[in-house]
């Protein structure tokens, strides 16, 4: 984690990191003000904070109320040298907590991150730089040895070289790159996570049977998806990019609607066509991409390759965001390799959506075939030992996909998870899965899995398949675990030997969608760097349905980003038109607005908790309409789980609204002990938006320029490398 230090007044000091800062001060004794704690006692305080996690943790996974859990710590120092010091962490457990239970908290707090770091002596690096901003040299921890070269199946070079390779190529781009967790709870699963250090919210996790090949795998994976813009999709670039030469790509063409709203000639062909409109109701506004919002500019199209033919197609890149999020894109040594790793993820995510929708019953991988592969096996049979059944199947439907499937239950909680993994190989479809199943999980987050069902309609609606393409969380029927298997098992393989294995590979993968009659579409991106490409497989590799486009697509936010930001500027007239949208939206009353206008605001703040209802909610209040403000308060208090500052600024308003809406009530009369039950400032916060002297109490105002919304800035200045670097390889093209 990056955090960066700013030189306040006299001797306080201003640490941020992520959407947070922390002001630390000296005691009067040491010259300061005694304004805040000292950074020692941040440092005391976090390891007594970390141990109270784990007690929390271990908790919450086994339903023990923590209500009359106490925790505390103390340094004690040794006299003849301060650096010396123990830390005596006390615990107070309930009579009625089990013997079992007391030694599992005890040792939830061995598993502290803070008092494993002490304990090992963090290594301590001081650099002087020219310029910490432009400084892009990667924090990765893991540098493997120059000398080796690990070959993996479906690398075309070595781990060691891949990992140097992308490594520089984000250093290039002047992102710089941190590891902000590892994980390793079985042998031979390793997962990490790693982050864009100066904007978080651009992330990713790599997961392998190595350290080595999980970082080359997150590495992969952040370049795969800075090529395609994924980190930035769905929100709001500004408007210096909007109006830029190009906003996506350099090889972009925009489009006008055409008479009453058509679709224009030049995007699509006749084939996509007939998917993405089957009954004439896209229309050209439907396709105006969100990023930009530039709807006099018209809909934003990117070239793709048709495989049948070699004939570009244009496809609007607000369609590609709203059905296929990142499915189907890859970063790699070679573009055969990303093809091959692009492909393998069609196949994995659609076979899984056929077999968990149909209900269809895998067969078993027999345990001396599971045996010619004794890493994988001791995973699994290192799950097993932690009390967690692991199912291994066959997901090739009869060898027709490089598909496998490894599903963990949890008798615990009664859960289960499947995790379905494809490639060539059934060795690295294996080990795939093995590792997705693990993918940044503890044992604990393990206890969080949903529960089968013979209900069909909740594993087939189409929201469950989201889940499962998000992090496999979704639900799976009870017949998925039928011993009569759909399916006799095949001991498949796709492989192609020799040097160029990938590039074979690639062809034998596209030649199965061929024999499926799926036309294929391909785009191929290498101004970063690296070689990435994207393939669509309309009517197949879709993640959401096609009817999306239309009755939920993310350009709804044109509707209302512009109003919102500039909220603190409308009048009369403007509120209530922005208000008569919401209603006729039919916008879900919780969800949040940052979602639906494509702006990263800061979590920590009211425009980061703002949902749909207390929006609305604080425009009947701007327009002194307190009868409808009354109802949404209540609804407010009931349903909304936001922070106690705003709950109690709410409670207040609800009791001055009472009042006013009662003639026979006066706000005097109660203006004293409402003032000593809610104190002064919230008080005339809740007065003067009552009044109309305050309007919109806790959102700081802004506009279209963003100002004063760091967390997004952080965003657009992410993607603004981005945008250069591609400005300026097609300048030398």
């Amino acid at each position: 984690m990056e955090i960066k230090v700013n030189f306040l007044d006299k001797l306080r000091l201003e640490a941020k990191f992520d959407d947070f800062t922390v002001v630390a001060d000296q005691p009067v004794r040491y010259k300061g003000d005694g304004s805040a704690p000292g950074p020692f006692d941040y440092f005391l305080a976090s390891s007594a904070l970390c141990a109270a996690y784990f007690v929390k943790l271990y908790c919450v996974t086994r339903n023990i109320p923590t209500d009359n859990i106490r925790l505390s710590q103390n340094n004690i120092v040794d006299p003849e040298n301060r650096y010396q010091q123990i830390f005596k962490i006390d615990v107070e457990l309930p009579a009625d907590i089990s013997d079992k239970d007391r030694q599992g908290i005890l040792r939830s707090i061995e598993r502290c991150t803070v008092k494993k770091v002490v304990q090992a002596g963090p290594e301590f690096v001081i650099n002087e730089v020219e310029n910490l901003d432009a400084d892009a040299q990667a924090l990765l921890t893991l540098k493997p040895a120059s000398e080796a070269s690990t070959y993996i199946e479906g690398k075309d070079l070595p781990l060691e070289q891949t990992i140097a390779n992308m490594s520089g190529v984000l250093a290039g781009l002047g992102i710089k790159i941190e590891i902000a967790s590892w994980r390793n709870i079985v042998p031979n699963v390793w997962s990490l996570h790693i982050r864009d250090a100066h904007s978080p919210m651009c992330f990713t996790n790599g997961k392998g049977s190595t350290k080595e090949s999980a970082l080359a795998s997150a590495l992969g994976e952040f370049i795969e998806r800075l090529n395609f813009n994924h980190f930035y999709g769905g929100t709001f670039w500004g408007e210096d990019i909007a109006n830029a030469a190009f906003v996506h790509y350099p090889d972009e063409r925009w489009f006008k609607p055409g008479r009453k709203d058509a679709l224009p000639a030049g995007i699509l062909d006749e084939y996509c066509l007939q998917i993405y409109n089957p009954d004439g109701e896209l229309r050209g506004s439907h396709l105006v991409d969100t990023n930009s919002g530039n709807v006099e500019r018209g809909i934003c199209s990117l070239p793709y390759v048709r495989k049948s033919d070699g004939k570009v197609v244009y496809f609007p890149s607000n369609l590609i965001e709203n059905l296929y999020v990142s499915n189907g894109m890859s970063a790699g040594n070679t573009l055969a390799e990303a093809q091959v790793q692009c492909l393998s993820e069609i196949f994995e995510r659609a076979v899984k959506r056929d077999i968990l929708e149909g209900e269809i019953a895998l067969p078993d991988v027999p345990h001396e075939v599971l045996a010619k592969y004794p890493g994988i096996l001791a995973g699994i049979e290192a799950l097993e030992e932690q009390g967690f059944p692991v199912l291994v199947k066959d997901a090739s439907l009869g060898g027709a996909y490089p598909v496998m499937c490894v599903t963990l239950m949890n008798p615990r909680t009664g859960g289960v998870f499947a995790s379905f993994g494809a490639h060539p190989s059934f060795e690295v479809a294996l080990e795939r899965s093995l590792t997705e199943l693990l993918q940044g999980r503890s044992f604990e987050g393990l206890n969080d899995l949903p529960r089968p069902t013979f209900v069909s309609n909740a594993v087939t609606e189409p929201n469950n398949f989201v889940e499962h393409f998000i992090d496999s969380s979704g639900i799976v029927s009870w017949r998925f675990f039928s011993a009569k298997a759909d399916h006799g098992f095949v001991e498949w393989d796709f492989c192609s030997p020799g040097q160029n294995a990938n590039a074979e590979e690639a062809a034998t993968l596209f030649g199965i969608l061929e024999g499926m009659g799926k036309e294929v579409y391909m785009a191929v991106y290498e101004n970063l760097g690296a070689a990435a490409c994207r393939i669509l497989v309309p009517g197949y590799s879709e993640v959401y349905p096609v009817e999306d486009l239309i009755w939920d697509n993310t350009n709804k936010a044109l509707l209302f980003r512009s109003d919102i930001l500039n909220l603190h500027c409308l009048d009369d007239a403007s509120l209530e038109a922005l208000l008569e949208r919401l209603d006729n939206s039919e916008l879900d009353e919780y969800a949040d607005i940052a979602t639906l206008i494509g702006i990263e605001f800061d979590e920590n703040t009211v425009w980061g908790q703002l949902t749909t209802l207390e929006l609305k909610l604080l425009i009947h209040l701007a327009l002194q309409q307190f009868e409808e403000t009354k109802e949404l308060v209540e609804a407010f208090l009931q349903y909304n789980d936001n922070t106690v500052e705003r709950g109690l600024f709410y409670q207040a308003l609800d009791a001055v609204l009472e009042v006013q809406l009662d003639d026979e009530l006066e706000l005097a009369d109660y203006e004293v002990n409402f003032r000593r039950m809610f104190g002064d400032p919230r008080m005339d916060a809740v007065i003067g938006s009552v009044d109309g002297s305050v309007r919109f109490f806790g959102l700081t105002p802004t506009s279209m320029k963003l100002e004063g919304l760091d967390k997004h800035e952080r965003l657009i200045d992410s993607y603004r490398k981005v945008h250069t670097a591609r400005a300026n390889a097609a300048a030398k093209s």
